[in-house]
């Protein structure tokens, strides 16, 4: 070895061969020592046989329930409509259609004609979504 260089086995004790460096054996633990004896059991009985996992199987999701909204008026809704929408606070197609159980076509046609009455007001148009209020004096 050259001059400031450590040779691989620099730091570990040699211990000789016929010294008497044995570790006793190991002694069993009395209270803790169960669960070798179950894996033991588990693996005689087969549970843990390493066959074939089951494949996971997907969930097919939420399903939402098909409402069967009226697409014409009878009389109960129609009256239901000229009482109860013109005290509505915010009027709006899917609102009719939501609350009486209509179809939104039916809704859009019914705030027309509440609007020809009068009960009613349009506050914003758009052409996707409008958006009414009831009628008042001032």
């Amino acid at each position: 070895l050259a001059p400031g260089q450590r040779s691989a086995n620099a730091g570990v004790a040699r211990v000789s061969e016929g010294s008497s460096c044995k570790m006793p054996p190991k002694k069993e633990d009395k209270k803790g020592g169960k669960s070798k004896q179950i894996q033991a059991q588990k693996a005689a009985s087969g549970k843990w046989s390493g066959g074939k996992a089951k494949k996971k199987k997907w969930s097919k999701g939420k399903t939402k329930d098909k409402v069967s909204n009226l697409v014409l008026f009878d009389k109960a809704t129609y009256d239901r409509l000229i009482s109860e929408v013109p005290k509505f606070k915010l009027i709006t197609p899917s609102i009719i259609s939501e609350r009486l159980k209509i179809n939104v076509s039916l809704a859009r046609r019914s705030i027309k004609e509440l609007m020809a009455k009068g009960l009613i007001r349009l506050v914003c148009g758009h052409s996707e979504q409008s958006i009414y209020t009831r009628a008042t004096n001032a």
